[in-house]
């Protein structure tokens, strides 16, 4: 259903590229989890919001129903947020290690689920 505001709904991928060390120490980036994957394609869901920070490798995520060319392509240095409710699929091309946050507000009990993986 079309918001009546007339606000455009927010993007469901957004990435922020080579963010400044101070920006970085404000979201407590260094004191984030840390996630790993391979190279190979996985499908997520994100039932939370969550920040990601790409220590090393690349990857595309494309948007559910979004063709392959929309796809946001990320690397090394580059902060990524995935909008609560997002559906994508990951393709890892080269391995990525990353920290990573939900937002702390909520309360979902499962706020990323992996669909499959390739």
């Amino acid at each position: 259903m079309a918001s009546s505001s007339g606000a455009a709904a927010p993007a469901a991928i957004t990435v922020e590229r080579k963010p400044a060390a101070a920006r970085l120490s404000e979201l407590g980036v260094r004191s984030c989890p840390k996630w790993g994957g391979p190279p190979g394609r996985h499908a997520l869901s994100y039932g939370a919001r969550q920040t990601c920070y790409i220590v090393r490798g690349k990857a595309s995520a494309t948007v559910e129903g979004s063709p392959e060319s929309t796809a946001a392509q990320v690397g090394a240095g580059d902060l990524v947020v995935f909008a609560r409710g997002t559906q994508c699929t990951w393709h890892i091309v080269a391995a990525v290690d990353m920290r990573y946050a939900f937002d702390p507000s909520s309360n979902s009990k499962e706020p990323t689920t992996l669909l499959y993986a390739n």
